[in-house]
């Protein structure tokens, strides 16, 4: 890789805010198996930036100041990823992004490269099969669990929903705000089960999540309730919310998603093309797919999900067709690579 490593060792950290879930370990997963297919020292660093700023401010500083050639960051506030992005930059690292966009005060960061499920057809996707499930008259009442403003992929969400609401294809009958992420699914079930209590039987039609850490808080207090007659949508997939979906079937309906295992794969070949000098598309979107709960059975999570939805983990074309990237991995497969002192 021309000018990337003088050392013959090429380091790549992956610092990913949000601890919570499958999707997160799933883009680690498929990040650290990616970049390890070409021989890279890869360091994953993963803590929520929502209980503790100031360590995860310094865990980016310590990265600033490492010897990485560059760096994978995933999950954050528009300003938040900024302060925690501008040290890193400024100490010439290259850096890729996932759901961050990283924006201070008129500021952006030059030469970085973003990608990101594409949001706006995720929640329209999503939306608009709740309107088709819909079978009264006018459009849908529905409750809703918004997050506070800043976070890039759940605002592009509530915009979308915003959007519907506006268009008149669906009614808002009443949301709850979520202002503390760090423990998404217990604050999704505290704000489901108050949200329910103001909105009894016959007083509205489905309910909405914008993610799926929010949709099992949601679904399990909707379940407890009792309220067989919310119909639950939502974004977003892990292994608990298709276990989830499964056990709900009746009121957890449906929820669109991305695959994070390869957005965890396909970052990684972005930043390998950086580093290699390669132009590279930018922003990057990852295309949804409808996960049906009727489609659903005990033995699917998603690592399978693939067998249920063909193309679901395919990664053609998605920045592996360089020649250098094949070159790297079949060295890689033909030798047993011994991490130098220091790399590990």
């Amino acid at each position: 890789m021309p000018g990337a490593a003088p050392s013959g060792v090429v380091k790549i950290a992956l610092l990913v805010n949000e601890v919570d879930g499958t999707n997160t370990w799933q883009f680690i997963e498929g990040a650290v198996a990616e970049g390890r297919s070409m021989g890279f020292v890869v360091d994953a660093f993963a803590m929520s930036a929502d209980a503790d700023r100031k360590g995860f401010a310094r865990v980016a500083e310590g990265i600033a100041g490492a010897d990485y050639a560059g760096l994978i960051f995933v999950n954050g506030e528009v300003g938040f990823s900024y302060d925690v992005l501008r040290p890193v930059a400024d100490s010439g690292m290259r850096i890729v992004t996932f759901e961050a966009l990283p924006f201070r005060d008129g500021r952006a960061i030059e030469g970085l490269v973003a990608a990101f499920q594409d949001d706006y057809s995720l929640a329209r996707l999503s939306l608009e099969t709740l309107v088709a499930h819909h079978s009264g008259g006018g459009p849908p009442r529905v409750l809703r669990l918004a997050a506070r403003h800043g976070t890039t992929s759940l605002d592009r969400h509530d915009w979308e929903f915003d959007d519907f609401a506006r268009q008149g294809r669906i009614v808002e009958a009443g949301r709850a705000v979520l202002r503390d992420l760090s423990s998404p699914r217990a604050a999704a079930w505290e704000a489901t089960a108050a949200l329910l209590e103001s909105f009894p039987p016959g007083s509205a039609d489905a309910f909405w999540a914008p993610w799926s850490e929010l949709a099992i808080g949601a679904a399990e207090a909707i379940a407890a309730a009792g309220r067989g007659d919310l119909a639950l949508f939502s974004t977003g997939v892990s292994n608990e919310s298709l276990r989830l979906m499964h056990r709900h079937r009746g009121i957890w309906l449906a929820s669109a998603a991305a695959d994070h295992r390869l957005a965890g794969t396909v970052t990684m070949r972005m930043l390998a093309a950086l580093l290699a000098g390669e132009e590279i598309e930018s922003p990057f979107l990852f295309s949804p797919r409808l996960v049906m709960t009727r489609d659903l059975n005990r033995a699917v999570n998603v690592a399978n999900l693939s067998m249920m939805l063909p193309g679901w983990d395919g990664d053609a074309g998605l920045f592996d067709g360089f020649q250098w990237m094949g070159e790297l991995k079949a060295a890689e497969g033909r030798f047993l690579r011994l991490s130098p002192e220091g790399a590990r």
